[in-house]
């Protein structure tokens, strides 16, 4: 059955998943799958994916609104929460909720194998997440309803090059 382009079944098997393999610089890297939509999920995004050692898959980074949840299935790393570092191995499951940067989040592979976990997350139509290490932060809205759809706006940006409401507006001339 399909829906909406997507084959819409109950199952799939990890093994079957065609993963997207990427590397950023010396410290990301990773090859990755996402495949909520394979089973049918439209509110609710899971990915499996394989970090070598020595990397990570994203920067540390909060959300304003979705919820992440990771489970480690394989390797040892590091899970960055907050201001605090967890020593994270197979069988851990990590929680990532929306909030501000107190919640920001980052899992880096410090082992000497492969990590390998799904990462599971809320699918929202407006999110903010903001990336306290580089003190950026990133807009992203798909307006089509469709959480898979990446047409919509997507704009990162610093804070320091903020411009006033009214910026660049015909406000008229006050007599």
């Amino acid at each position: 059955m399909e829906r909406g382009g997507t084959v819409n079944k109950p199952f799939l098997n990890i093994a079957e998943l065609q993963l997207e393999s990427w590397t950023q610089g010396a410290n990301y890297q990773s090859s990755d799958a996402s495949f909520g939509r394979l089973l049918g999920l439209r509110n609710l995004g899971i990915s499996y994916n394989e970090v070598p050692a020595g990397k990570s898959s994203c920067p540390f980074h909060n959300h304003h609104v979705e919820d992440e949840l990771f489970i480690v299935l394989e390797g040892e790393g590091t899970y960055r929460y907050g201001a605090d570092s967890h020593a994270i191995k197979a069988g851990d499951v990590l929680g990532a909720p929306a909030g501000d940067r107190s919640t920001a989040h980052q899992i880096i592979n410090t082992g000497t194998g492969v990590l390998r976990y799904f990462g599971i997350s809320t699918m929202a139509a407006t999110e903010v997440c903001e990336y306290p290490d580089s003190n950026k932060f990133g807009v992203f809205s798909r307006t089509s309803g469709n959480p898979t759809d990446k047409s919509s706006l997507r704009h990162i940006a610093r804070e320091a090059a903020s411009l006033d409401y009214w910026d660049g507006e015909n406000i008229g001339e006050v007599k």
